[in-house]
């Protein structure tokens, strides 16, 4: 079946009427990318580090309407918890899909993950919500830094044209988490992101500050429950449908 997509407008990123928005988007992703060359990272060459449980999870519409929009929703687990919220705030808005997994950035697995994913579905994107780092706790800071353009640049090659993309970021974790993840690794993680998103004009779905303030709402160290979730769809949806001129 081929997916007819409906192309919403891009806010633009530069002040030259003349250029498409496409190539004004690959330009400052090329200056990112040219400035990150120049920082003090890892030469080392990128390497898996598995953890105990590795998997991947993956939704797609039963029947897509080819008259709507298709939007990702691309992260882990925490993502793959407000899914169904966003699905059901979006239902006659837009297709939804999901592609979450506890591939990090900073594996080189990840890009051919995406990759894999973008082969499967043939579909292209009008809006992509991602967030990826509520695993890898085994990367620094640095190999994560290093791995983020490339991770960016596979993330853009997603969506249409005139695509939008919406970072999402980490959720806090308790203190009692046990998978290496503490609050100072995300809230690095989270700037460290930060820096390359806003550097090409990718708006912020702030879902980390959104549930600093409902810490009751966990379900366990890692996960918030059922009204977490809520509240974290609630809020990307908003990001979503503003990005669609919904």
């Amino acid at each position: 079946m081929r997916y007819k997509t409906m192309r919403t407008t891009m806010q633009r990123l530069d002040s030259t009427p003349a250029m498409p928005h496409r190539k004004i988007r690959w330009k400052l992703f090329a200056l990112v990318l040219a400035c990150t060359a120049l920082t003090p990272l890892i030469a080392e060459k990128p390497v898996t580090i598995p953890e105990e449980i590795e998997w991947t999870w993956e939704v797609r519409p039963l029947h897509p309407d080819p008259k709507l929009p298709n939007v990702l929703l691309l992260g882990d687990s925490i993502s793959r918890n407000y899914f169904p919220e966003v699905c059901k705030n979006l239902t006659g808005i837009a297709n939804v899909y999901l592609m979450a997994s506890s591939t990090s950035v900073g594996d080189p697995r990840l890009e051919h993950q995406i990759k894999e994913f973008a082969e499967t579905e043939k579909v292209r994107f009008s809006v992509v919500h991602f967030n990826n780092g509520m695993h890898g706790w085994a990367y620094t800071e640095d190999q994560y830094k290093a791995a983020f353009p490339a991770f960016l640049r596979t993330v853009q090659s997603l969506t249409e044209n005139d695509g939008v993309l919406i970072w999402a970021s980490t959720t806090p974790v308790r203190q009692d988490a046990t998978n290496g993840a503490t609050n100072s690794y995300v809230e690095e993680r989270n700037r460290i992101a930060l820096g390359f998103v806003q550097a090409v004009g990718i708006p912020l779905d702030d879902q980390f500050t959104l549930m600093q303030a409902h810490q009751d709402l966990y379900q366990d160290s890692i996960h918030f429950n059922s009204a977490g979730a809520t509240i974290q769809g609630d809020q990307a949806t908003a990001m979503i449908r503003k990005a669609l001129n919904q």
